[in-house]
């Protein structure tokens, strides 16, 4: 038996239950892990929450798509992977637990010099961060806007667009600024005259935009901005994008992902593993909770928790 956090009806924080399940042998092609951290990611809560759609719940349903752990046992056709290997696994489900099977296409070796709570913190934001910009063909010849820089996912698209060149301008708080100068992008605050800022800061203009805050502010800025709007990104506002003509990547209904923005989404997690390995790359951790308190982690990051929060399970996430 192992311990999960599942739901049996949508609301708030306090719908999450830990719950004994049963762990089965992994089958072929699959993985059993012991999780040691777990990340929580806001579509977490929002499933959770209803807020964002998903199917009638029928029976208790499991959550959570990042972690990592500990490889406990291996399903015939798996290669590459051996017991006792440390793990990162990135887009499966129901990683909330004290142990889990998944598919091995979702479980990548960690590097010794990356915790794992900075590996369970990787999968979401990292994927999405890296296919964004990649998918809107950012690079080193142009200027990027990010809205909301200092959040987990905007913490990389910040990272990721330095790496690779480009002059990154970051909308945040006054409180954050720090955080986004630290990781190499230009601090704009949010608030009325917003594209003025931007423009001061960046007066040779701005060339992609991605919106990871949502806000109408961050919608009227980009457009007011950006001449191309094919390069124009939201990853919050998936029912506008359309009528705005820009690009969602949100995922699901009505803009599901590609097949190779999927795969671009699975890269990521290799390549910033080793990036995280080589001091290239930084993880902001925030509050780490027991399993059993994932409510208190729903509710600290509706509440807007700096950092990125994950649940620890067993032995603490930093080891």
């Amino acid at each position: 038996m192992a311990s999960a956090i599942t739901y049996s009806s949508l609301g708030g924080p306090e719908v999450l239950t830990l719950t004994e399940v049963d762990v089965l042998p992994p089958g072929p092609g699959e993985v059993a892990v012991r999780i040691e951290a777990a990340g929580v990611n806001p579509l977490d809560a929002k499933l959770r929450s209803g807020i964002r759609p998903s199917p009638p719940i029928t029976s208790p349903r499991r959550i959570g798509a990042d972690g990592a752990g500990v490889v406990t046992a291996l399903g015939a056709d798996v290669e590459g992977l051996r017991v006792g290997d440390a793990v990162v696994i990135a887009g499966a489900s129901g990683l909330y637990a004290t142990d889990v099977v998944v598919p091995a296409e979702t479980v990548t070796p960690r590097p010794p010099q990356v915790s794992a709570a900075e590996a369970a913190a990787l999968g979401v934001p990292a994927g999405t961060a890296y296919q964004v910009l990649r998918s809107l063909g950012a690079g080193a010849a142009d200027t990027v806007l990010v809205h909301a820089g200092s959040g987990a996912v905007g913490q990389l698209v910040v990272q990721f667009a330095v790496l690779w060149g480009a002059t990154v301008v970051a909308t945040t708080s006054e409180r954050r600024a720090g955080r986004v100068v630290a990781l190499g992008a230009i601090p704009v605050r949010y608030g009325a005259g917003l594209a003025d800022r931007v423009r001061e800061a960046a007066p040779q203009g701005v060339t992609v935009a991605i919106d990871a805050a949502g806000t109408d502010e961050a919608i009227a800025a980009s457009l007011e901005l950006v001449a191309d709007r094919g390069r124009i990104a939201t990853l919050v506002r998936g029912a506008d994008a359309g009528a705005l003509g820009i690009r969602s990547y949100l995922g699901g209904s009505p803009h599901p992902l590609t097949p190779a923005q999927r795969a671009l989404r699975a890269e990521a997690v290799p390549i910033s593993l080793h990036l995280l390995a080589a001091g290239a790359l930084d993880i902001e951790l925030g509050p780490s909770f027991p399993l059993a308190d994932a409510a208190a982690a729903h509710r600290a990051i509706e509440a807007g928790a700096d950092g990125k929060i994950v649940l620890v399970a067993g032995e603490p996430a930093g080891a």
